[in-house]
């Protein structure tokens, strides 16, 4: 019994995409073993299990390897049902999730708020706006699914590991990324969520998320200014 139910993630600390998959095996009481990798020096157990694309996270069910974050968060409701249900059973309801979960992954979210941290000047502002018509975007597009339950899911999850540093970016940038009068639906939607048990468990805490994004936005200056 113990040999059918090994479940292996690996992953790193920082990463959204990781994050939003141990939110999910969280919420389904799904016990694993967490194998943290270093981005620019991975083991071979990423080679070994995502050779194509050698990306993290990577969940490893019984020797099986499953890859891309929204891919293994439905992998996870599927498989383990006896825990609360990441995704409806309404097609059109789960279909409008899959989207925007879709759309925060293809415009790059994520990586853009990265270059905003990384960059300054003219590039920044450029950056900037993007990411901020980004959010704007999806500020819209999601009044008609906004969550009006207590219960958490698979948008939620991609919403949360995005946006739940969004407190320690403004602090480290001085601007605004989520505000309650331009954008207060995704306001109102992330403070729930990051108060929630589930994610304060997860989720690095505040005051380590400043320090850290301010080493890197250091280190990615200097390195800048030296070429």
């Amino acid at each position: 019994m113990e040999k059918q139910n090994k479940v292996l993630l690996l992953g790193i600390w920082a990463s959204p995409y990781t994050k939003r998959v141990e939110l999910a095996l969280k919420l389904k009481g799904v016990s694993y073993e967490y194998v943290e990798e270093d981005m620019f020096n991975k083991s071979p157990l990423v080679f070994k299990y995502n050779p194509i694309h050698q990306r993290l996270p990577i969940l490893v069910h019984n020797g099986n390897p499953i890859v891309e974050s929204l891919v293994i968060i439905e992998y996870i409701d599927e498989t383990w049902k006896n825990g609360p249900p990441i995704l409806p059973a309404d097609p059109y309801k789960k279909s409008q999730l899959r989207f925007w979960a879709t759309f925060i992954h293809q415009s790059q979210l994520f990586e853009t708020m990265v270059k905003v941290l990384k960059s300054d000047g003219e590039e920044q502002e450029k950056d900037i706006n993007k990411m901020l018509e980004t959010i704007k975007v999806l500020e819209e597009g999601v009044k008609d699914i906004f969550p009006d339950d207590n219960n958490v899911g698979y948008l939620d999850f991609v919403i949360c590991s995005v946006f739940s540093f969004h407190v320690a970016m403004e602090e480290v940038l001085g601007i605004k990324m989520v505000d309650s009068e331009k954008t207060p639906l995704l306001h109102s939607w992330v403070t729930k969520l990051n108060h929630l048990a589930l994610v304060k468990e997860t989720m690095a805490p505040n005051h380590i998320l400043v320090e850290v994004l301010k080493v890197v936005r250091q280190k990615a200056l200097k390195a800048a200014s030296a070429t």
